[in-house]
Order: C-alpha cells, then structure tokens, then sequence
C-alpha cells in the first residue's frame, strides 16, 4: 500500500505563493512519471502538471508560467511551487502516478486563494 502524505498548503490572498510537497514511501517515484491534480470545490479532480522520470514537464495553459512541478527522487518527494496564485486555483490538490493507474490519493492538501 502506497501512502501519500501532503504538506504545504494553507490561505493564501492573491498574488501569493504556496509551496506544496507530495512525499511517497519505498522509492516509488523514481519509475513514473507524475502528476499534481486538484479538485475544486463541487467539481471533478483535473490534472494540473506532470513531470517525467526525467524531468520534463507539463502544464494546463491556465497554471503555465505561474506553477512549476519539480521531484527529488532520491526522498521520493514532489513539489509544486505555485505562484501568483488566483481565487480558481482554490481546490484540494493532490500527487499521483500521471499516467498509471492511480495510488490511493490520500488527503491532499487544501489550498484556498481568498482576500
């Protein structure tokens, strides 16, 4: 069983930065590519970015220039800074495999844009 386990989110007023991190278990980033996915309020969960064994990455236009996913898989560890964040970024956000079937996606981690 692959437990995720979240850090990093909060409040944040527009304009600000949060950073988040994803943290894995048993060296099991290093052979996928992955993914930061939120689900807004009353909504489906969507993919935001991937990035791949390598270090390539990904985006949906509407984070483009303003979020950038990053991995340590050395700590099976990923991060997604986001900056100059906006009210519809506000979601739970959460890490998985981008293209495999998914780990259990835990909690995430809350992030709520708002002045």
């Amino acid at each position: 069983q692959v437990l995720l386990v979240y850090s990093g989110g909060g409040l944040v007023q527009p304009g600000g930065s949060l950073r988040l991190s994803c943290a894995g278990s048993a060296l099991i980033f290093s052979g996928d590519a992955m993914g930061w996915f939120r689900q807004p309020p009353g909504k489906q969960r969507e993919l935001v970015g991937t990035i791949s064994r390598g270090g390539q990455t990904n985006y949906i236009d509407s984070v483009k220039g303003r979020f950038t996913i990053s991995r340590e898989n050395a700590e099976d560890t990923l991060y997604l800074q986001m900056n100059n964040l906006k009210p519809e970024d506000t979601a739970v956000y959460y890490c998985n495999r981008a293209f495999q079937p998914p780990w259990d996606w835990g909690q995430g981690t809350q992030v709520t844009v708002s002045s």
